[in-house]
């Protein structure tokens, strides 16, 4: 009786101390808003110059949220497009993807089966008007925004194409535009099936599925499942894809949030459709949010190997809460929990210092068992079981991406043919990068070596320890000497320069997909699930634990 009072009693406690905090807080909400209206009433009405009362809402809501986490984002009503972009992967608009240029906004690359690519523009050719109104000196938000709008309605672009004398015109009717969640799947060899990933929107796991059993159909007996790139969507979706691996009734992830109703076990639903096949998940450092949860599943219960990078670090679960005026807020509502109990989350937001704090120490890295009894640790993401060894793209190549030369060779390379051969064999030839390297002799470009780079932090050091007079003649000799050979990069880096300009000619003619083929067969990560898959003695020992 004693204790059941006692319990009672605390029971009581607790509620009145969360009905009180509960008070102060409903209070504090109710004296902010009054104040930030008023401010904003005094502002309208006396400040000297006018004002923008929506455009001020917004810095001071985005002001707010700073204090959160970086995915809690308030979205105007004139950003529904986007709004519904991020939600269903789906917007009215046209199709392309574009990107500054100097002046000019420019087509990087429309999409297959859009009104862009079907109206016959392409990549390269540059906004000089939208529905008669300017678009050069414009940023690329201004012309995006420009280009969505509602499926059926009809714009007029006029673009400025390399090798045409005067400008080219085009009407265009919008579309609902969806991104593909599988832009490419299809096998790498007789029994290694591929299936590209890029997001986890609606459908995602339905189409898996389709793309599954038709590998499976033309004879595939192992799997590569490349997340490298994707940023996450829908939680659900994610379930569905692990739901073709795993039985009924598996608990893949579990969030766990403030409210009770955010507190819930997302569980496979549909019988298994493969329990068996071996699978490689490709991951990197952009693999995140639901790709964490996929491949942070396939390695927790020890259904399949993780190859690539250490993943991002997401464990944020986000809901689309609608407001008035056709306004929207993401939320962050909870944090998610993969089948060994760990949260991938690598920044503690909250915490004043953590931010900068990118990488979690071993001694602070808690040890979790996969269903093998294999350990793994909450570093903040998921730690691939194998790890590729980096590939870093030379400063000349990033410089010449950077300055947009390897794009306008393409461009004029697609000008000239109307055709190549298929996306899996074009190749750049000697005589064709010999063309690039003339291409570029009259182009402003200019980039330092990480050798140049470390040079000029010695002399920084050796001058401010006074040592750099003693040295003089002997960092002179070197500097002369780097910059000498540099006038050899292009040799140098030849191989590297020439499989990105092929992926980018190839893409000119076969679109994201074709980019993707041409780049399968130079893939140091898929060459890696290839071996793993073809040895089974090692990939079942890496997962027995053993």
């Amino acid at each position: 009786m004693k204790k059941s009072i006692c319990r009672f009693v605390l029971l009581l406690i607790v509620s009145m101390s969360f009905c009180y905090v509960k008070s102060q807080n409903d209070f504090e909400i109710a004296k902010n808003v009054d104040i930030f209206v008023s401010v904003l009433k005094e502002l309208n009405a006396k400040y000297a110059d006018e004002i923008n009362p929506g455009d001020l809402t917004k810095s001071a809501i985005d002001a707010m949220l700073l204090n959160l986490d970086p995915y809690t984002v308030y979205y105007p009503d004139y950003q529904l497009e986007d709004v519904r972009m991020m939600t269903t992967g789906q917007y009215g608009g046209i199709g392309a993807l574009i990107h500054q240029n100097g002046n000019y906004v420019v087509i990087s690359e429309p999409y297959e089966g859009t009104p862009a690519q079907e109206a016959g523009l392409r990549a390269g050719d540059k906004f000089l008007k939208i529905n008669g109104k300017s678009a050069v000196n414009k940023k690329s938000d201004e012309v995006s925004s420009f280009l969505k709008g509602e499926p059926g309605s009809t714009l007029t672009v006029e673009v400025e194409r390399y090798g045409e004398p005067k400008p080219l015109v085009f009407t265009l009717k919008r579309k609902e535009i969806k991104m593909p969640n599988i832009p490419y799947f299809g096998l790498i060899d007789n029994k290694t099936g591929y299936i590209k990933l890029d997001q986890f929107m609606e459908k995602s796991g339905t189409e898996v599925r389709e793309a599954f059993n038709k590998l499976k159909a033309d004879g595939m007996n192992a799997l590569i499942l490349d997340l490298r790139g994707n940023g996450g969507g829908l939680l659900n979706e994610a379930v569905n894809i692990m739901n073709i691996f795993i039985d009924k009734g598996t608990v893949i992830a579990e969030t766990k949030g403030k409210l009770q109703e955010t507190v819930h076990k997302n569980v496979t639903q549909l019988p298994v459709l493969d329990r068996n096949i071996p699978v490689v998940v490709l991951v990197n450092e952009s693999s995140a949010s639901a790709s964490e949860i996929v491949s942070g599943a396939f390695q927790d219960l020890d259904r399949g190997l993780i190859v690539g990078k250490k993943t991002f670090g997401k464990g944020l679960v986000q809901n689309i809460v609608p407001l008035s005026y056709n306004s929207s807020l993401k939320i962050t509502i909870s944090k998610y929990y993969i089948p060994s109990g760990r949260c991938v989350q690598n920044v503690d937001y909250f915490s004043k210092d953590s931010i900068a704090q990118r990488h979690i120490p071993d001694s602070l890295a808690r040890p979790f068992k996969t269903k093998n009894g294999r350990t793994v640790y909450d570093k903040g993401g998921i730690e691939p079981d194998m790890i590729t060894p980096d590939t870093i793209a030379s400063n000349l190549l990033v410089t010449l991406v950077y300055n947009s030369l390897i794009f306008d060779f393409a461009t004029q390379y697609r000008q000239k043919y109307d055709a190549i051969g298929n996306a899996q064999d074009f190749k750049v030839d000697d005589e064709l990068y010999e063309d690039f390297v003339n291409f570029l002799k009259d182009k402003q470009y200019s980039y330092n070596s990480e050798t140049e780079n470390l040079l000029k932090e010695l002399k920084k050091t050796a001058m401010r320890e006074k040592y750099f007079s003693a040295v003089e003649p002997l960092y002179n000799e070197m500097k002369n000497k780097i910059e000498a050979d540099k006038k050899s990069d292009l040799m140098k880096y030849k191989d590297e320069i020439k499989q990105y300009l092929a992926s980018e000619i190839v893409a000119r003619y076969y679109y994201q997909k074709g980019r993707i083929i041409n780049n399968l067969m130079n893939d140091p990560d898929i060459s890696m699930a290839r071996n793993l898959l073809s040895d089974k003695a090692s990939y079942n020992r890496i997962l027995s634990g053993k």
